[in-house]
Order: C-alpha cells, then structure tokens, then sequence
C-alpha cells in the first residue's frame, strides 16, 4: 500500500495564504511593467547606434518571460536586444530572479565573438569601474553572483580578465542589482538598466 503524502503545518499555512499568492500576482504586474519601461529606456538608448550584430539581427525582436522553476525561484525577463540561433547569440537580458537579484547581462557567442573580445580589451577603461562583472559559470544561462561565478571588471584587473577571456567560447558581462537595494523599492531600476547597458555598449559597437 503507498503511504500517504503528508504536509506539515508550515506547508498548509503556505497553501492556503491568500494574501501571499494576491501579493504575488500584485508584485508580478508591477515587474512586467518594470520591465516594459526598460524596453522602452534599452531602444532608445541604442537608437542610432552602429552595432556590431549578427547578419540576421534586428531591432525589432524582444520577448518577455515568466516562470517559475529557476533553481526553484520565480523568475521574468526581457530579452533586448534579442538574437539567439544554434550557433549565435546576441541578446541583453533584464532578468528578475525572486529571491535573488535583477541581472542586466550582455550575452555573446559565435559571431562576431572574436571582435567582441577585442572591443573589451582595447575598450577596456571604458568598462572598467561601471560595476560589470565577467561571469564565470560554464553556461551562459548561469545566474549565480560571487566568487566562482563573477569576477568584476575593474581597471586593474586587466590582465586577469583577459586571461579569463582568451579560450571561452561565449562570454557574459553582467550588472547585478542585490533585493535590497534602494533602486528595487524607489523605481530606480529602469535608470540601471540604462546604465548598464551604456558600459557594455564598447564591446559590441563598431
């Protein structure tokens, strides 16, 4: 006979809180508009830009997501600019991982590649200070922040990260935002957002 499933008294005060699953479609809404200024503030920022993108690219595409199952947290996104195939991929991701952080990420593989790198190095104190980090993680979708993951681009740490650079086959230059900062709660983020995409714009303009 199969023993039966058994929740605890935490799990049911969980499930049956209303105002925590109202709450979360309340602070859902408020991210996807979040997100939707960001769009707004990203093209306009690269309005008139000479970028340096894949042959198929325009500036037309974007997408938003929702899910729930990023390591077990809520997560959405805004993919702009946005170009992924099999062997390509060009995108700027504004992610909003519940429990974590919003991630600005610029992610980069095949293409143009080798001139993105170059642009980083010969650019480089044009980065450096802006609160980028190169990501470290073997997969481009790696959200993680800290030793081991991250390592932040700053102007005398030249060497180490163009040493980390050199044999990837992809690269990820990120701004992480922690919950807690004031930007989160005061309707700063759309202005980061901005921000962070002005620090990378040297590696991927030509």
């Amino acid at each position: 006979m199969t023993e039966p499933i058994v929740l605890s008294a935490e799990e049911v005060h969980f499930i049956a809180d209303t105002k925590f699953f109202l709450a979360k479609a309340r602070i859902s809404a408020k991210i996807r508009r979040i997100l939707e200024q960001v769009h707004e503030a990203l093209r306009s920022e690269l309005k008139g830009k000479a970028l340096l993108v894949p042959g198929r690219f325009t500036l037309d595409a974007f997408q938003f997501v929702k899910g729930e199952h990023l390591e077990h947290f809520s997560y959405q996104y805004l993919d702009f600019p946005r170009f992924y195939s099999r062997e390509e991929k060009f995108s700027f991701r504004t992610l909003f991982w519940w429990g974590h952080h919003v991630v600005f990420a610029l992610i980069i593989e095949g293409g143009h590649l080798r001139s993105y790198k170059q642009n980083l190095m010969n650019r480089y104190s044009e980065i450096a200070g802006r609160g980028v980090c190169l990501c470290l993680g073997d997969s481009l979708w790696e959200w993680k922040r800290g030793p081991g993951y991250t390592l932040e681009i700053t102007r005398e740490r030249k060497t180490e990260v163009a040493a980390v650079l050199a044999h990837r086959p992809f690269f990820k230059l990120a701004r992480f935002v922690p919950m807690n900062d004031p930007a989160v709660s005061t309707g700063g983020l759309v202005s980061i957002g901005r921000e962070a995409l002005q620090a990378v714009l040297p590696v991927i303009t030509t």
